[in-house]
């Protein structure tokens, strides 16, 4: 990449006057000093701001003295605000978007009008700034080689298990370590964890990190199981999270005397072998005991029987 001492200096905004288009511009996470120059100049010079509230945004617009007209534009009347907008861009209109806090579209409102913009031949130009999950991963001292941001997971149990068992899925087919990045609530936090630690094991390699540029910021880094002893033992939980896990692939099985994982298929006739045609264990029973014992849920256990049975065809 070049330096700064190879690229020319760019000439500040207010030389020239702003070109017409769509602007997405990040907002501190926080800590108000984590603005950019450049944000706030185009947040000056705009036509108008669209907000996920413009109450939150008209805080940081009042406290660097910004008069900008805002509008509202969230999750619930996006697509229907994206149209007039559309019509004041293809116009030559100048417009920012902002969420609370961070890049717009990254969990948050924005993406649907950075499309339509794009489809309708508007410019699109990211203004850049903070973002949780970068900021949590530079710090969390997990690998950033290769990361995989997620989001927020579901809000049901069983759907959050079931994405998280496909995720754990997804690195076992990779077979190579990555670093998960999650955003979570506080009163779910305790819950994911537990889900994690019974996909991954109790071994597995958090950090929660919280409240992040603000007073209170914490990096928390430790085992599933143990950040999650250590939240469960507060009084609250509180403040925005980013949830960032070392995904490995797992060893499914033990291994044999030349250092070879013993198969499911194996594991699963040894053991109704040792129950006797009396008991007659069937596969559904011995892979319960065997995801009991490994610590893997029943479900990931019998994706990896499967995967076996595909790789003898």
């Amino acid at each position: 990449m070049p330096t700064p001492a190879d690229q020319e200096t760019p000439q500040s905004l207010s030389e020239n006057p702003l070109a017409p288009g769509l602007y997405l511009v990040a907002t501190p996470i926080g800590n108000l000093g984590d603005i950019t120059l450049r944000a706030l100049e185009v947040l000056r010079r705009v036509d108008r701001i669209a907000c996920e509230d413009t109450r939150q945004t008209q805080k940081l617009l009042n406290h660097f003295e910004i008069t900008t007209p805002t509008v509202s534009c969230h999750q619930h009347n996006e697509h229907q605000r994206t149209s007039e907008l559309i019509e004041a861009l293809k116009a030559g209109g100048r417009i920012a978007v902002v969420s609370d806090a961070g890049m717009p579209g990254i969990s948050d409102p924005g993406g649907w009008l950075t499309a339509a913009a794009i489809a309708a031949g508007v410019a699109v130009t990211p203004i850049p700034g903070a973002n949780a999950a970068l900021s949590a991963l530079v710090a969390s001292g997990l690998p950033s080689g290769e990361f995989h941001f997620i989001g927020f997971l579901p809000e049901k149990a069983g759907a959050r298990r079931t994405r998280l068992e496909a995720l754990a899925a997804e690195v076992q087919r990779a077979e190579a370590p990555r670093t998960l990045v999650f955003y979570e609530a506080p009163h779910r936090i305790l819950d994911t964890l537990a889900d994690l630690e019974a996909v991954w094991g109790p071994q597995l390699r958090v950090v929660v990190a919280r409240e992040l540029t603000k007073i209170y910021e914490e990096f928390l880094r430790a085992t599933a199981s143990e950040a999650r002893r250590e939240l469960a033992s507060r009084d609250r939980i509180r403040g925005e999270i980013t949830l960032l896990v070392e995904a490995r692939p797992r060893a499914v099985g033990e291994e044999d005397a030349a250092g070879a994982p013993v198969k499911i298929t194996d594991r699963i006739a040894r053991l109704q072998a040792e129950a006797g045609p009396e008991a007659r264990m069937n596969e559904k029973e011995a892979l319960k005991r065997i995801a009991r014992e490994l610590g893997l849920s029943k479900s990931e256990l019998y994706r990896e029987l499967q995967r076996e049975r595909a790789r003898r065809r």
